[in-house]
């Protein structure tokens, strides 16, 4: 099964512009991961299922709003910002990263894209001052850790954070005061990669 079908089995209503710009994303992170290491080779084999498709996992849980501004905090090779931009054409996305290297290729597969609603910029969440609707990321750290870091750029009671995450996340949880909600990607995915993958959704 190509990528795109993939992608297809669990979005078919994907319109032409969309599974042209998905099509076209392995060629281009595979000459930006040519250049900068953003994709272990081993793992680049499965770009489509464990890269495109978990970033996609969010969508399986919300459906942005038309304007939602989101921003992907510590974004490394754009995921899940790149493939959530092509699939909500019509809410901005922007992705920041302290990687300068990565944010390169990012605004490099943004460009090849023609990716008109999505940016990337090199700054630390701490340092960001802008302010979004939706804070969305894949793993960055511990979740009560990433909440410490990123709340200033949600207004408080306004927002909501969806972070992709593996394994067993009862003892993290535990400090979180927030309202959260578990969602467990295996239910979404039939494939084994998603067995034990989930999306946190966080009230901020």
């Amino acid at each position: 099964m190509s990528g795109l079908d993939l992608l297809l089995k669990y979005f078919p209503q994907l319109t032409a512009e969309q599974r042209d710009r998905f099509a076209r994303l392995g060629e281009l992170y595979a000459y930006w991961n040519e250049r900068v290491n953003l994709i272990s080779r081993k793992d680049f084999e499965h770009l489509y299922e464990r890269h495109i498709l978990h970033s996609l996992g969010i969508a399986r849980v919300v459906q942005f709003k038309k304007g939602t501004r989101i921003v992907d905090v510590g974004t490394g090779g754009g995921f899940p910002l790149v493939p959530l931009a092509i699939l909500f054409p019509q809410c901005s996305f922007h992705g920041i990263d302290g990687i300068g290297k990565k944010i390169m290729a990012v605004k490099g597969v943004i460009e090849g894209l023609g990716l008109p609603n999505c940016t990337a910029e090199q700054v630390r969440s701490e340092d960001h001052k802008d302010r979004y609707d939706v804070i969305v990321s894949r793993a960055v750290t511990t979740l009560p850790e990433f909440l410490r870091m990123t709340k200033h750029l949600v207004p408080k009671g306004e927002g909501h954070l969806y972070y992709l995450k593996g394994g067993e996340l009862a003892d993290e949880l535990l400090p979180v005061k927030q309202r959260y909600r578990v969602f467990e990607l295996s239910k979404e995915f039939e494939e084994e990669f998603f067995a034990t993958k989930k999306v946190v959704r966080v009230e901020l």
